[in-house]
């Protein structure tokens, strides 16, 4: 493990970036936004690929809104009309995605900077105290994700506890490019996602509450497709969103480490496997990546140049009884984990 400084915050606090190896594979975490930065893995003509997408300088993180490698939290994904009842409650939430919540809001986990509990030569340990009222969210939320390294891929080990009732749903707003962050865009790049339902979403990407079918649309992932085989077809699912950025609706299920999702790149034979024991993953062909400041070494990150596979509790959830709950109880502990497990072909 090797600790360098990253950058300096604006009030003088020091963001330092963490380098972790296992084997053949290698990651860069920061701890503002406790964000994935670099991934280096093994790729077919024996080179070390870096499959994320991130930034070389703190200010870019800074100044970025594409959420790039962070820690989503308190609650990922959107919440309609920026507002939830909880107990008889109603709990008004920041808008930040026109009419709606996102990704926690304005000052979300995305944007915090974490603490270091504890790290090792291939681990690393965050945590974050997420106040009572803090974006409008019931509760102190106490938070402890651990990240760590192995032969095989990268385990994301997330922990929570509240002292009141609250919502939490985090995950990881990694993008992936497996040909390497600064190749282009992902449309050749194959994705495999075992779910045979998604959650319909309306124009503004909330949920209808409807748990659809996937047979018969480009919804249908079950089997390897080329990930822009389908993302302009006119589908108004697609049309909605520029390409895909909806949930789907795991058939693995909850509280089960399972297989979620496979991506891989026939250019350099790096395939990606992501396991959960999350109910959902919101796969994300990156139709708004353009604006984006330049990555690592200056790459000119554009559309759809990554892609995201969140894991997640449903989007909306506190709106639609028939999802599964994101409401965590006082004193319960919201475990979960995901794993990226890569290999080579």
């Amino acid at each position: 493990m090797r600790k360098t400084l990253f950058g300096t915050m604006p009030d003088g606090t020091a963001v330092e970036q963490y380098t972790l190896a296992a084997g053949e594979l290698s990651c860069d975490i920061i701890t503002y936004g406790g964000a994935v930065r670099a991934l280096r893995v093994p790729a077919r003509d024996g080179r070390t690929v870096d499959v994320l997408l991130g930034f070389d300088t703190l200010e870019d993180y800074l100044s970025h809104d594409k959420y790039l490698g962070a820690l989503v939290g308190r609650c990922a994904n959107r919440i309609g009309g920026a507002s939830f009842d909880l107990n008889g409650v109603r709990y008004p939430l920041p808008a930040n995605d026109g009419p709606n919540h996102l990704h926690g809001g304005e000052k979300g986990f995305f944007s915090r900077l974490w603490a270091v509990e504890a790290a090792g030569d291939s681990f690393l340990t965050l945590a974050l105290d997420s106040p009572d009222g803090e974006e409008g969210y019931p509760g102190r939320l106490t938070v402890r994700v651990t990240y760590r390294l192995e032969e095989d891929g990268l385990a994301i080990a997330y922990r929570a506890q509240a002292d009141q009732d609250t919502l939490c749903n985090l995950t990881s707003h990694a993008y992936f490019n497996l040909s390497g962050h600064d190749s282009g865009p992902v449309g050749d790049q194959t994705i495999q996602i075992f779910a045979g339902r998604y959650t319909p979403a309306d124009a503004g990407s909330i949920p209808t509450g409807e748990l659809a079918s996937v047979d018969g649309t480009p919804m249908d992932l079950r089997r390897p497709v080329p990930m822009g085989e389908h993302w302009d077809d006119d589908f108004p699912q697609l049309a909605f969103a520029g390409g895909y950025d909806r949930n789907w609706v795991l058939d693995g299920g909850e509280d089960s480490l399972s297989v979620a999702a496979r991506a891989y790149s026939p250019r350099t034979g790096v395939a990606l496997e992501v396991l959960t024991d999350l109910p959902g993953v919101q796969f994300y062909s990156g139709n708004y990546l353009d604006g984006c400041p330049a990555g690592k070494g200056g790459a000119p990150y554009g559309r759809r140049w990554g892609f995201c596979l969140e894991t997640q509790f449903f989007p909306d959830s506190p709106h639609h009884p028939n999802f599964p709950s994101a409401v965590l109880r006082a004193g319960e502990v919201w475990q979960h984990t995901t794993v990226l497990r890569f290999s080579m072909r």
